[in-house]
């Protein structure tokens, strides 16, 4: 049984020859790509429902995709954003991979968001149309091309949109370097070969579809697609991983949760094919953990992660159990670790316990947004000279054999399934609603239960909770949406004038509320 490549067990930070080492053996995500498909033409690179498609198959769609968009976008489009609708089906990697290979930027949005967030993210993006991805069965290339692709290392691979502390959504840019340097170190530390079934499983407007996508398909290996990922039964899911004889996961630790409770208290069991699940997005539940170690599941490695859009994917991991499992952890009760920097990246954790991010994985910054770009990401020397950090706004601590360990944030950020979510978003959406006067969203993490959003709404018109959720759901993403919403009398403000959020919260405990929040 093949382990999984070792995370650093030695310093906390990889030195800065380390760094230039990695640096300068990436390439570019399409020439990795193109290289697999050229060693192996006849494996098998995605399966839809079952139905194969090999590499000489998807390298030659990649490249009229790629023909087409590169006629599409001429010389008119300085910016060379290309907006993409996508869904769960193999028609997406075609056009994420054919977009980088004209050269241009691949910026994709979920269609399965409401209307209205679509919109929003077209206008944050600066783009004036959405490209849609479906599947030509008989493709061909045209006749000429308007002008031979460049593509420039510095370029933007892709951009994509996070929650905003303002009210809108934050468009994060990230290089070709970057994503190249960072897919390499993922295949190593996935220990990726073609051999392996990968499950696409993430939700495609976030950066995690790229880790499960991107180290597969320049690994020679197979990605999944199969619509009982998504049929929300785990039965139905379990039977999917044996009859697509999945070997590697990726999945929300939200997800993964309710997996581990599934297969604890149904006594069901992964098939034997499964050798490696990686989690992330939220801090993992010990309960959760020691349910999973009490399963036959020690041929399974377990892969917590941690990172950033900014920063590029993973920066940080340590395998929680399986084979070559860091044996201390396994005393560990109630605090799991995030893990240590991968060999690309440098950390630091400032007086006040914030993590910084350093190295080749960091993306360009936000789109437009010089100042902010500037504040995120600042040149500061930690003791080996000026260097570009990104501010990640979580707290940690440093233990043993350089593992970190989350101590929360310095913000009201929260993860929900997942994915960022800032309350002044949601808050925003809420308040243009005429029947709310103002609104204070918060995250409320449950014992035993993924981390949920509550909103406080002080009511000047007839609404119910049903209806400002409805509401919501017709303009943001539903890891967005409260799943309670609480009417108070007032809000609760600082000193300085600001809104208190816990404050709110607190006095809300001691009120009889209007609504039951169902």
């Amino acid at each position: 049984m093949r382990g999984i490549v070792a995370c650093r067990t030695d310093d906390p930070a990889v030195d800065d020859d380390a760094a230039s080492a990695v640096t300068e053996t990436a390439g570019d995500v399409v020439e990795d790509f193109i290289a697999a498909a050229g060693r192996w033409p006849d494996r098998t690179a995605l399966a839809y429902n079952g139905m194969p498609t090999t590499y000489s198959a998807l390298a030659e769609r990649v490249r009229i995709v790629s023909m087409r968009y590169a006629r599409e976008l001429g010389v008119a489009d300085e910016s060379k954003r290309i907006a993409v609708s996508v869904s769960h089906n193999p028609a997406m990697a075609e056009h994420l991979l054919g977009i980088m290979q004209a050269g241009a930027t691949y910026c994709p949005i979920d269609a399965a968001l409401p209307d209205a967030r679509k919109q929003a993210l077209i206008a944050t993006l600066g783009v004036h149309r959405l490209f849609t991805t479906g599947r030509d069965e008989n493709p061909t290339a045209p006749e000429v091309l308007p002008f031979e692709p460049v593509r420039d290392q510095h370029d933007p691979a892709y951009v994509l949109c996070t929650s905003g502390s303002t009210g809108a959504p934050k468009p994060v840019a990230v290089s070709r370097h970057a994503l190249a340097v960072t897919v390499r170190e993922l295949r190593r530390l996935f220990a990726l070969t073609p051999e392996d079934r990968v499950l696409q499983f993430a939700s495609l407007g976030w950066d995690t579809c790229l880790e499960e996508i991107l180290p597969t398909l320049t690994a020679g290996a197979t990605l999944v697609f199969d619509d009982a990922a998504h049929s929300g039964s785990f039965p139905l899911f379990i039977r999917m991983l044996t009859e697509q004889r999945v070997t590697v996961l990726d999945l929300p630790t939200a997800f993964w949760h309710e997996l581990v409770l599934f297969l604890y208290n149904d006594r069901a069991v992964l098939p034997d094919t499964v050798r490696l699940v990686i989690i992330g997005g939220e801090r993992v539940d010990a309960t959760r953990l020691q349910q999973w170690r009490d399963l036959d599941v020690g041929h399974v490695g377990l892969l917590n992660t941690y990172g950033c859009t900014e920063t590029t994917l993973v920066t940080h991991a340590v395998q929680l159990s399986g084979l070559g499992a860091d044996l201390e952890l396994a005393s560990y009760e109630d605090d799991i670790p995030v893990g240590r920097p991968l060999p690309h990246v440098r950390d630091h954790i400032t007086d006040d316990g914030e993590l910084l991010v350093a190295g080749p994985g960091l993306a360009t910054g936000y789109l437009a947004s010089p100042e902010l770009t500037d504040s995120a990401f600042p040149v500061v020397d930690h003791g080996s000279g000026p260097t570009r950090w990104f501010c990640t706004g979580d707290l940690v601590t440093r233990g043993q054999r350089g593992l970190l360990y989350s101590r929360g944030r310095r913000d009201e950020q929260v993860k929900v399934r997942g994915v960022r979510v800032h309350p002044a978003e949601v808050e925003a959406q809420l308040t243009s609603h005429p029947a709310v006067g103002g609104a204070v969203v918060v995250g409320e993490e449950r014992l035993l239960g993924p981390t949920s959003l509550t909103a406080y709404v002080v009511q000047t018109g007839p609404s119910t909770p049903a209806e400002l959720k409805r509401y919501l759901g017709e303009r943001l993403p539903s890891q967005f949406v409260p799943t309670k919403v609480t009417y108070v009398a007032a809000l609760s403000y600082t000193a300085s004038g600001k809104i208190d959020r816990a404050a709110t919260a607190q006095a809300a405990i001691h009120r009889d509320n209007r609504g039951d929040g169902r």
